[in-house]
Parts: C-alpha cells; structure tokens; sequence
C-alpha cells in the first residue's frame, strides 16, 4: 500500500521520521488482527499472505542496513519480528532468498 511505498522512498528528516510512524502503527495492526498469536499468517504453515508480507519482511531487512531505520523490532512488533524469523527459516523460503549483501 501507499504506506510502504513513502517508507521505502522517504529520504531522510522528517518526513522519514514520519511515514516510519505511520508504518509501525499500520504494522501493529497486522500484528495484533491478522497475525495474532499464530506462527504464520496461515497457522502452523505459510500461506500466500505470508509470502506476501514476508518479501516485505525481507526488504526491511536490506533498508535497515543501507538507512539505518529499523523495524521490524522485538521490543515494537514482538509477534511480527517472531514472524519473520519463522518465515525466513522456512527451508524453501531460506534456501530461495538472496543474501542482503548481494
């Protein structure tokens, strides 16, 4: 959505500061009505919502390396980041996911 979108193009300030806001908020509700308790989006196994979400996941993943902006945190979205160590531990996830660095 348009959310992700000004994140991944924000450069920097507050405008950064503040579509970083906007996503943590969006995010906390995917966490708390979509994700819940379970361990995928699917329940004990992935389904098209989390390989949607999780190239995301990914993705947030190489920004917080490159801008420095992070998250996916265990103390903001401690369900979410749970997640997205889960998914990325799936054996065919992990083995078709590029390393960030290239």
């Amino acid at each position: 959505g348009p959310i992700f979108s000004d994140f991944f193009r924000s450069t920097g300030g507050e405008e950064q500061e503040k579509t970083t806001k906007e996503l943590l908020e969006a995010l906390k509700i995917i966490e708390e009505q979509a994700l819940g308790d379970k361990k995928f989006f699917g329940g004990n196994a992935i389904n098209l919502v989390d390989i949607s979400y999780g190239m995301i996941a990914y993705w947030f993943k190489i920004l917080e390396e490159v801008i420095g902006v992070y998250v996916l945190e265990p103390n903001t979205l401690p369900r979410l980041c749970q997640w997205a160590q889960n998914f990325m531990e799936v054996p065919v996830i992990k083995e078709n996911i590029p390393e960030g660095h290239k």
